[in-house]
């Protein structure tokens, strides 16, 4: 319950960077679901604002609250994303993809004048990794990716393994754009762009949740109150 509340905090912070007549990018998960309830009620009050979703779900949320909803196709650019992360480290490096909608997410983000984190303190970490990072994959060929990957994790020190999202008894889980994920058990990232790039040379790899340098303000929530943490470089 604490955690919801703090989610919460962080959300309406994060609102009060929202201005008449933005096209604004929606993240999705639990963090992000509070952002968009909390506009939902602006917009009810007479806010304008377009919005991206970045999956099916917050398509979804958005539409219940009648929060007006378009595609980049249509607006080309955005103003400004709000979204969740799993990982957040002081340069405002994040670990993103817990929700399954990474690909999507980056996307919008990428797509956006700028991007706020909006979580709760305990995604805040000296170094990311602790997280298992997240790869959507292409379900052809899987298993020459995962021997990929493996060579991949062995020379950047991976403490633990590759594993199949949702595959322990049950069909695996889906993203909305019909891949697959493979979360990927590092337990610290010492070299995040190297990585990055050697993760993108592998032809299966639609993406990963490794989110550099596109985060410009993280507003971080704990007990004593909302922190506001800036990109310095």
């Amino acid at each position: 319950m604490m955690s919801d509340t703090l989610k919460r905090e962080a959300a309406a912070k994060a609102l009060e960077d929202v201005r008449p007549g933005m096209r604004l990018g929606l993240g999705t998960g639990s963090t992000a679901w509070h952002f968009v309830d909390l506009l939902g009620a602006r917009v009810r009050e007479g806010l304008e604002v377009i919005c991206v979703p970045t999956s099916e779900a917050t398509d979804r949320q958005a539409r219940d609250l009648s929060i007006p909803i378009s595609d980049l196709d249509t607006l080309g650019a955005l103003d400004l994303t709000v979204d969740g992360a799993d990982e957040l480290d002081s340069a405002l490096n994040l670990i993103k993809g817990g929700g399954g909608a990474l690909l999507r997410e980056k996307i919008v983000a990428a797509a956006s004048a700028s991007m706020i984190v909006i979580a709760d303190s305990s995604k805040v970490v000296e170094t990311l990794g602790r997280f298992p990072l997240p790869i959507e994959v292409n379900r052809f060929g899987l298993g020459a990716t995962r021997h990929a990957l493996d060579g991949v994790l062995k020379k950047h020190g991976a403490e633990g393994e590759i594993r199949l999202r949702g595959a322990d008894g049950r069909e695996p889980f889906l993203t909305d754009g019909g891949h697959l994920i493979l979360d990927a058990f590092f337990g610290r990232i010492s070299q995040p762009e190297a990585l990055s790039r050697e993760l993108l040379d592998i032809p299966g790899v639609v993406q990963h949740g490794l989110f550099l340098g596109m985060c410009s303000k993280a507003y971080v929530a704990a007990p004593d109150g909302v922190r506001t943490l800036l990109k310095t470089n």
